[in-house]
């Protein structure tokens, strides 16, 4: 059997600048779910990161979703 790899992050409860970069592109346009599987996370805490960081959807991405 194939052994899975573990993604590598930052000590439990950091954010590394990886992750947070990623999250500053990914996050306007892109569905939290998504965003939190892409950084290791779950979704509940991407969403807290984003608000703190001021990040919000995009028109584009809420338009697409059928939100705006």
């Amino acid at each position: 059997m194939a052994k899975k790899r573990k993604i590598k992050r930052a000590p439990r409860g950091q954010w590394s600048k990886k992750d947070l970069n990623l999250l500053k592109k990914l996050f306007p346009v892109t569905a939290t779910s998504k965003v939190a599987k892409k950084v290791g996370r779950k979704t509940d805490a991407v969403k807290k990161k984003a608000s703190r960081m001021g990040l919000k959807k995009s028109k584009v991405y809420l338009r697409r979703i059928g939100r705006a």
